[in-house]
C-alpha cells in the first residue's frame, strides 16, 4: 500500500492515521508513506506510486488531497482508498467510508470497490480535478477568504464564522451559467458530482458520482436573507427545496460572465470564472464498505 498524506491536516488527525495504520502493519500488510510537501504534490506522488505497480493508493487528507491523488493515478490498474483526516471529508460521507480505526483498516483491505467518477474544470489559468463539486459565487468567496488559523483551531465552525463576516461585503453578481446549451442566470452555482454538501448534508440525492455527468444547484437569488436562509436550511438537507433554487442535470457547464468570480472546488480555493466542467475521461476504483450505503439502490428508486 502507498500511503500519501497531507500532513497540515493537523496533529490531532495524525494521530488518527497513525491508528489507522498500526492496524494494517499489525496484519502484516506493507505501507509506505509519502508526505506531501505543496499544493499539487499529492498528483506526483499518486502516478510515481501508479508507475511502481501500486496496486492501491491512499490518500490521507481532506477531500483536496484526495482529488489531487485521483488526478495522478487515473488512468492505472490501482484502486483508491480512504483515510478520511479534512475538515468536511465530504467524499467519506458520499461512499459510506467507516471513521472507525478498524473498520477503516478493514475497508482498505477489502476486495469490495464503486466507481468514483470525477469531473475536470478548465479556467484561464489551469485544468483541475475535482472528486465532489465545484462552487461559483458567495460560498466559494468565504473558502477564499477562510482563516486558515482559524479552521485549524475551530474546524467546520470557521465556516460560519467567515460566512457573517464577508456577508456584509459581498455584491452577489449574477453568473450566466450555460448547462448542455441553455443559460439561465443565478447568484450562486453549485456544480456536483456527489449528493452531500458541506459534509453529511444532502444537497441532490438523485446524485451518481459513480457516473458521467452533474446536479447543477442554482440559488437564483443573491444578498444577505436569501444566503442566511440558505445557510439555515443546509443542516436540515433542505437547501435544493429553497425558493429560487434551480436544481438541474447536464453533461457540460460554463460560467462565462462575469469574469473574477471566486471559485472552489472540493473546498479548496481554486481561482475565478470564467470557468468550463466536464467528465474526466474515465473513474478510478474507490475501496468502500461491504455494505455500503451509497450503493444500496433504495437511494436512486
Amino acid at each position: 500500500m502507498y500511503v500519501i498524506h497531507n500532513p497540515t491536516a493537523g496533529r490531532r488527525n495524525t494521530r488518527k492515521l497513525w491508528a489507522v495504520l498500526d492496524c494494517l502493519l499489525a496484519h502484516g500488510i506493507s505501507v509506505k508513506i509519502m508526505e506531501t510537501r505543496y499544493g499539487g504534490h499529492a498528483s506526483s506522488l499518486a502516478r510515481e506510486a501508479a508507475e511502481a505497480g501500486a496496486r492501491i493508493i491512499i490518500a490521507a487528507g481532506g477531500d483536496g488531497t484526495i482529488a489531487e491523488t485521483v488526478s495522478g493515478m487515473i488512468g492505472s490498474s490501482a484502486r483508491l482508498g480512504i483515510i478520511p483526516l479534512g475538515t468536511a471529508n465530504v467524499l467519506a460521507h458520499e461512499y459510506g467510508i467507516p471513521f472507525h480505526t478498524k473498520d477503516l483498516a478493514a475497508t482498505l483491505t477489502s476486495p469490495h470497490s464503486t466507481p468514483l467518477w470525477p469531473g475536470m474544470m478548465q479556467t484561464n489559468h489551469q485544468t483541475k480535478l475535482f472528486v465532489q463539486m465545484v462552487g461559483a459565487g458567495f460560498d466559494a468567496h468565504v473558502v477564499h477568504a477562510i482563516n486558515l488559523r482559524l479552521k485549524r483551531a475551530v474546524g467546520r465552525n470557521a465556516y460560519i464564522i467567515q460566512t457573517l463576516t464577508e456577508l456584509p461585503k459581498y455584491s452577489f453578481p449574477d453568473l450566466t451559467v450555460t448547462v448542455d446549451g441553455s443559460t439561465y442566470t443565478a447568484a450562486n452555482a453549485i456544480i456536483s458530482k456527489g449528493r452531500l454538501y458541506g459534509g453529511p448534508y444532502t444537497l441532490d440525492p438523485t446524485a451518481r458520482p459513480d457516473r458521467p455527468g452533474f446536479s447543477i444547484t442554482l440559488f437564483r437569488h443573491g444578498g444577505v436573507f436569501s444566503a442566511l436562509r440558505a445557510g439555515m436550511a443546509l443542516p436540515q438537507s433542505r437547501m435544493s427545496r429553497l425558493p429560487g433554487v434551480i436544481s438541474l442535470k447536464g453533461a457540460h457547464v460554463t460560467i462565462a460572465h462575469p469574469d473574477g468570480v471566486p471559485l472552489q472546488a472540493d473546498g479548496d480555493a481554486a481561482g475565478y470564472t470564467a470557468v468550463t466542467l466536464k467528465d474526466a475521461a474515465q473513474p478510478v476504483q474507490l475501496a468502500t464498505p461491504a455494505k455500503n450505503p451509497f450503493i444500496d439502490s433504495r437511494l436512486f428508486t
